[in-house]
């Protein structure tokens, strides 16, 4: 077993599975201020080294807020992590195969350029109104992850 985990690389991709029991208005570092509605979002990110300890910081509390995604999670519920190591940059492919959910009108984009002012991409932070909605998106876009 050892060997094996040796062999799977510590970089790669990563999305976040988060709720909101409630709408909430909240700040996002130099991004301002916004409401985010009562649902569930999925963010993407990625760590090009250390993936398994970005990923469990994720999960910690009382961290330093260093990213956009930290902010939101100070008030968000963080359910589950999918990861993807890679020795690729997924992230932008992941993100684009959610921007063609939000044109499917399956998700929504609430903050353009969340987690992503350092990309091309339009936002890493997608927001479902109800778990019906997020699942069928996460069966799609699981489909569509495993070709790239």
């Amino acid at each position: 077993m050892a060997e094996r985990e040796k062999k799977i690389p510590n970089t790669g991709a990563y999305c976040l599975i988060m709720s909101l029991d409630k709408d909430v208005r909240m700040g996002v570092g130099k991004l301002g201020e916004f409401n985010f509605p009562k649902g569930y979002y999925v963010y993407v990110g990625s760590a090009m080294k250390n993936l398994k300890q970005r990923v469990a910081r994720h999960f910690r509390d009382n961290k330093k807020l260093k990213w956009h995604i930290d902010y939101f999670l100070e008030n968000a519920s963080l359910l589950r992590a999918f990861v993807y190591p890679s020795r690729r940059r997924l992230e932008s492919k992941i993100a684009k195969i959610f921007e063609d959910e939000v044109k499917s009108g399956k998700a929504n984009i609430i903050v353009k350029k969340f987690g992503a002012t350092d990309t091309k991409d339009s936002t890493h932070l997608f927001y479902f109104p109800s778990e019906n909605s997020l699942k069928e998106s996460l069966r799609t876009v699981r489909k569509k992850i495993k070709s790239i």
